[in-house]
């Protein structure tokens, strides 16, 4: 029967994370710090480890004893290393605007940065690593998030719905150029023009925009321009003219279940839930507001994909208990398994990370409770599957298919 490894992972405790949905899954005392992000994998940022009978090890160098064996022959050959990085996310108020850049973007902006001399935890760093970050995050709760630019046409109707009739003449006299900017002819260098102008603006104007949005009545039928979004928003980042930013991105709202894929140069936020986050193995980030981190305008706009585009929602298809999540990436795979107290064979592909994130999961004589994770090296030829029993809900990240 195929062997498997208990993770033993590290909790990233940024700012903007929720208190109690990661302690309340892993079952884990609130201590009042933010529980943001727990990570599962091999990235050296915060590795999982496992335990052997001489004590912990990081799951990288474990599979580094003997790649072929842990990740099968074509992973190994692929990529010699996990090339995946699975994480709960947990937002209780919105992450940083950010895009993630492309595999040449990545290569060369590292390469770059690496002959400037920045530290590899510089806080003006863009890119920590070489590789690109597709990634696919899917709600374990009601979820909140903004991804992709609107078209000109629509972020120009609802900036003129968000002024309103008789504007600040600050306001109107401000933001004119940015009207300006979305009536230039080509879609793309419209939102380039848009977005360069919006981060050009001075501070008296971020000033004024921002007392505009907290001090504005709002009337019920206009519910485009998200204003609920917008006034939270304002009241945490000052100064930042982002806090418009439902006026310009489109705002998704998922359902437990419900998926959202970001490819690279995607513009985008979570704004508030929790969820399983699936990407390549990369921390690279790159910022556009809603921060107090660094943020480089001219080094994100040469990454971003200013094509409109509104995201796809991925719902699993009713009835199902055995659900893949189709995404165009090479690196990772997202599975759902929900059981309901009988016995499923857990068949793998490759290399893969599990999780449970409802109920408890008998697997191989233990049990696998809510909150824990293990890593599953790639079946050998004629082994047989693990066998999975019990009333649960478990997450597979594994290697996707090559194109």
């Amino acid at each position: 029967m195929t062997d498997f490894y208990k993770l033993y992972n590290q909790i990233k405790h940024y700012d903007w994370g929720s208190p109690s949905l990661i302690p309340r899954l892993l079952g884990l005392p609130n201590d009042g710090r933010p529980h943001a992000e727990l990570w599962m994998g091999c990235h050296p940022g915060s590795p999982s480890r496992i335990r052997l009978s001489d004590g912990l090890i990081g799951l990288g160098d474990f599979i580094s004893r003997d790649a072929r064996l842990y990740l099968g022959e074509e992973t190994a050959a692929r990529y010699g290393a996990l090339p995946y990085l699975f994480k709960l996310l947990a937002a209780e108020r919105p992450l940083s605007i950010q895009a993630h850049p492309n595999m040449d973007q990545a290569r060369e902006g590292f390469e770059r940065e690496n002959r400037e001399g920045l530290a590899q935890d510089a806080p003006n760093r863009n890119y920590r690593d070489s590789n690109h970050k597709p990634e696919i995050v899917c709600a374990l709760t009601p979820f909140t998030g903004m991804c992709g630019f609107r078209s000109p046409a629509e972020i120009k109707r609802v900036l003129a719905l968000f002024l309103g009739d008789a504007p600040p003449e600050i306001l109107r006299e401000g933001l004119a150029p940015l009207m300006q900017a979305l009536e230039t002819p080509a879609t793309e260098s419209a939102l380039r023009d848009f977005f360069v102008g919006l981060f050009g603006l001075s501070q008296a104007l971020r000033e004024a925009l921002r007392e505009f949005v907290l001090r504005r009545e709002w009337a019920e039928d206009t519910g485009d321009c998200e204003w609920e979004l917008m006034q939270g928003f304002a009241s945490q980042y000052p100064g930042d003219p982002a806090i418009i930013a439902p006026l310009y991105l489109n705002v998704f709202r998922l359902q437990a279940g419900e998926a959202v894929f970001l490819k690279a140069g995607l513009l985008h936020a979570y704004v508030k839930g929790f969820a399983v986050e699936l990407m390549a193995n990369s921390d690279n980030v790159l910022r556009g507001g809603l921060s107090t981190k660094h943020i480089d305008v001219p080094e994100l706009t040469k990454v971003l994909d200013f094509a409109p585009l509104k995201p796809k929602v991925i719902k699993p298809e009713p009835g199902l208990s055995d659900f893949t999540y189709q995404v165009p990436c090479e690196e990772f795979s997202l599975r759902v398994i929900h059981g309901s107290g009988g016995s499923t064979a857990l068949s793998l592909d490759g290399p893969s990370i599990c999780i449970v994130t409802e109920g408890a999961a008998s697997i191989g004589g233990g049990i696998l409770p809510k909150g824990e994770s293990i890593f599953v090296p790639a079946p050998k030829r004629g082994e047989k599957p693990l066998e999975l029993k019990g009333s649960y809900t478990l997450y597979i990240a594994s290697v996707g298919k090559p194109a």
